[in-house]
């Protein structure tokens, strides 16, 4: 079962600016009643976004310069509190396929890149001349690249940081343990078979 490697991504951002973003913040609780992740997506910030009788808040997200946005660039501690794996899921089937922030909670971090959507930090000055950057210009593209551990937005590049054994399995494609798992599990059999305390 061959992954995709994800090398570069390319697209609009948008900044939901703030640090401490938890992940009831990102996905509220009462939307985790599902049997798959499929439709989380229209609920990511739902409260941040909506008031009670579903009419829009102003939000970053709801600005329609930033409709299709791809790269979400927020705060520090992003992703802290429970350990939902929801809320990473929430954000890909929004629509975004990248993270840039200060830093993340551990978890948050872990739950995000084994379903490839790569979370990279940037240090507090850049963080802010790209959140600037992006709010002045809401119709160009920022280009991650993973292998470089770059970010390029318009004429400026900006270093990031993230795991290297999680930027590996990223650019390589084995970022999902267990499709990894599955891969070997012909070969896993095999070498059970020749181990005579294993065999029947």
């Amino acid at each position: 079962m061959a992954l995709a490697k994800i090398t570069q991504i390319t697209g609009r951002a948008v900044v939901v600016s703030g640090d401490d973003t938890d992940t009831d913040r990102i996905i509220p609780a009462r939307f985790m009643k599902v049997v798959t992740f499929d439709g989380l997506g229209e609920f990511a910030f739902y409260d941040e976004r909506k008031n009670a009788d579903g009419t829009d808040k102003p939000h970053p997200l709801n600005d329609p310069a930033h409709a299709g946005a791809s790269v979400l660039v927020a705060g520090f501690n992003f992703g802290c509190g429970s350990s939902r794996e929801h809320a990473p899921q929430s954000l890909r089937r929004a629509g975004f396929a990248a993270i840039v922030a200060g830093s993340f909670a551990e978890i948050f971090f872990g739950n995000a890149t084994t379903i490839g959507l790569p979370c990279v930090a940037a240090n507090k000055g850049d963080l802010a001349e790209i959140s600037a950057w992006v709010d002045a210009n809401p119709s160009e593209t920022v280009r991650l690249d993973l292998a470089a551990k770059t970010l390029v937005c318009g004429e400026k590049t900006f270093p990031v940081t993230l795991p290297e054994t999680a930027r590996e399995a990223l650019v390589n494609g084995r970022w999902d343990a267990i499709a990894d798992l599955l891969e070997g599990a012909d070969a896993a059999a095999a070498t059970a078979a020749t181990l005579p305390y294993v065999a029947a």
